[in-house]
């Protein structure tokens, strides 16, 4: 029994064990599966991350690699190996400062263009940091963008404003736009601010040396003939030193400055250009010695010759110039730049059948341009049948030819006002006056042709222009204040100029003269004369000077000393409006002088709020 019951117990225990054993599994696997599954998902996160950071850091040990290796060979000039190794490092990584550093700093050292676009990724990622916005501007003058380069200045904060950097930058913006007044005024404020700063030192004497102002003028050859003695402003110092003995007319210091300039170790080919140019005004012997033995450096290089020969035809050497190239081999002479003074040189001494020959014929490569220009130049002063026709052609053909490139335009503006073809060269000034680093330039050649052809809206118009672009310059706003009051154009805005251009400019003739004449035109001639009698009498014959002079005289009943300024003036060296200033000038004398009337005290004169031409009864002592 008791075996039965124990097969029993074994047999039923065999049946549950077995049943306990599937439940288990049951209820185990899927456990098993999901703990699986989730440790497969950590694996591969795991993996992910491991790989993601291992790639990473692989990442970064390659841009930084690549960073030291630009880095080194941005030190040892390898400029184009530096550039292309951080082009590298961009594109892992688009926000590189390093990498653009280093691709600002090897375009500025070759003088590339594309300087300005890295300095602007600088300026993108430290926007709020002043030295940034500095070089991008810098990086702008360098290559002409002056919009660029003033808006990175407004970018710096009022707070870093005072540095001295940031006063040279802007110095060297307002010469770029012709603000000669603002330039120094900025490179001043750096001196200030840096005294002991060589190179800021530079610039302000360089700027004033050419100064009106004696004191100015005396202390800048003083700093320049300090910095001489140093070596890294040896050559630009003597260079300034040697042009102002030359404007001094000191032969004696100019020759010890040429000697200097030329045994200095910086010496250029433009060096020589300049000596010449002082032997050539001051000693025609040492001019000749100088000249043949600069010839046979010139003819090694095509750029040095063509520099020679431009610099003798501008100084009256063409026919000096003709006689050379008939001694040069014709490979000399047949590519530009050489090519370009070669037809200037026949030009010059009007030999338009040469000329006509030279630019017929050859390929200028991209200054074709110019050899149909010097072609149409030829056509229309030898005056053949059907010239005006044939020369319109050429021109126009010239004027495609630069593809509206500013560089080709400015030549072509230039040659046009050279040889006085007026319609042509204000097309091309006009064009040329949208670029911004040749504004100055278009604006004062644009002046200069309404002057010559009395078009006195055109020039008003232009005036305004050139004050907007340089509204610290005293002359200029003078000028526009002068000519505006003479053509009865915005007389309120003109009286307001010529104020303003006095306060900024008092010992300068043509800003007093101005600011009296405005007076005078307010019924204020006594205040006007007091101003004029502050200047010295010699500058006051001027002819253009003179006529304002006399006005005021007659208005103070000083007839004698106006009829003296009177019949000193020609008319043919004033401007239209001036004549006819002289003609009221010489009706008021002749009515004057005929009425005899007895002077006024000053004390009995009334200023009056508006303009007048009625004579003052004003009387103050004579000027002479």
């Amino acid at each position: 029994m008791a075996e039965k019951i124990k097969e029993v117990g074994h047999r039923r225990a065999g049946q549950i064990f077995p049943a306990l054993g599937s439940f288990f599994q049951r209820q185990i696997w899927p456990a098993r599966l999901a703990l699986l599954v989730a440790a497969f998902v950590v694996a591969i996160l795991l993996g992910v991350a491991f790989l993601s950071h291992g790639s990473k850091l692989y990442r970064d040990w390659r841009q930084n690699r690549l960073l030291r290796l630009a880095a080194s060979m941005l030190r040892e000039e390898k400029f184009n190996e530096a550039a292309q190794t951080a082009r590298e490092v961009v594109k892992l990584d688009l926000d590189s400062l390093p990498a653009y550093y280093i691709l600002a700093e090897a375009a500025e050292k070759q003088n590339l263009e594309e300087a300005v676009s890295w300095r602007a990724q600088i300026t993108r990622l430290l926007p709020k940091d002043p030295d940034s916005q500095l070089n991008l501007a810098s990086a702008a003058l360098r290559f002409g963008k002056l919009d660029l380069a003033r808006k990175a200045l407004d970018q710096v904060t009022p707070s870093d404003r005072d540095r001295a950097a940031f006063h040279v930058v802007a110095g060297w913006l307002a010469r770029a736009e012709g603000n000669f007044a603002e330039q120094e005024e900025q490179f001043a404020a750096a001196v200030k601010k840096e005294p002991g700063n060589d190179l800021y030192q530079f610039n302000l004497a360089a700027l004033q040396i050419q100064s009106n102002d004696p004191q100015k003028s005396t202390r800048a050859r003083d700093t320049l003939d300090r910095l001489s003695k140093l070596a890294p402003f040896r050559s630009g110092a003597l260079r300034a030193l040697l042009n102002d003995a030359v404007a001094r007319n000191d032969p004696t210091a100019a020759d010890n400055f040429a000697q200097q300039l030329q045994m200095s170790q910086e010496v250029t080919f433009g060096d020589y250009l300049l000596c010449l140019s002082f032997y050539r005004k001051l000693d025609e012997k040492k001019f000749r010695l100088l000249l043949e033995r600069v010839k046979p450096f010139a003819v090694r290089n095509p750029s040095d010759l063509a520099s020679l020969m431009n610099w003798m035809n501008e100084n009256g050497l063409a026919p000096d110039v003709v006689k050379w190239i008939d001694k040069l081999s014709p490979d000399k002479l047949s590519s530009p730049p050489v090519s370009i003074a070669v037809a200037d040189a026949y030009a010059n001494v009007r030999n338009w059948s040469r000329l006509k020959r030279w630019a017929h014929s050859g390929a200028w490569g991209e200054s074709e341009y110019l050899r149909l220009a010097y072609q149409a130049i030829a056509v229309q002063q030898s005056h053949q049948n059907a010239a005006d026709t044939e020369f319109e052609a050429l021109w126009r053909s010239a004027e495609q030819a630069t593809n509206e490139q500013s560089k080709r335009d400015l030549d072509l503006a230039r040659l046009a006002s050279k040889w006085n073809l007026q319609k042509e060269s204000e097309q091309l000034w006009l064009r040329v006056a949208k670029n911004p680093p040749m504004r100055r330039e278009a604006f004062d050649a644009l002046r200069r042709l309404y002057r010559a052809n009395n078009n006195l809206e055109k020039l008003y118009d232009i005036l305004q222009r050139l004050h907007e672009s340089s509204p610290n310059e005293a002359p200029i706003t003078a000028d526009l204040a002068r000519l505006g009051l003479n053509i009865d154009q915005n007389t309120k805005q003109s009286y307001d100029l010529a104020k303003e251009a006095y306060g900024r400019a008092p010992s300068e003739l043509n800003c007093a003269v101005t600011y009296a004449f405005s007076l005078s035109r307010l019924g204020r001639s006594a205040e006007g004369l007091e101003i004029i009698q502050k200047l010295p009498i010699d500058r006051l014959h001027d002819p253009h000077a003179a006529v304002y002079v006399a006005l005021l005289l007659l208005e103070a009943n000083q007839i004698d000393a106006a009829k003296e300024y009177i019949g000193t003036t020609d008319d043919a060296k004033i401007y239209l409006e001036e004549k006819k200033l002289l003609d009221e000038a010489r009706t008021k004398l002749a009515t004057a002088s005929a009425t005899s009337s007895p002077p006024v005290s000053p004390a009995s004169a009334e200023p009056t709020p508006t303009p007048t031409s009625t004579p003052s009864s004003t009387s103050t002592p004579p000027l002479l």
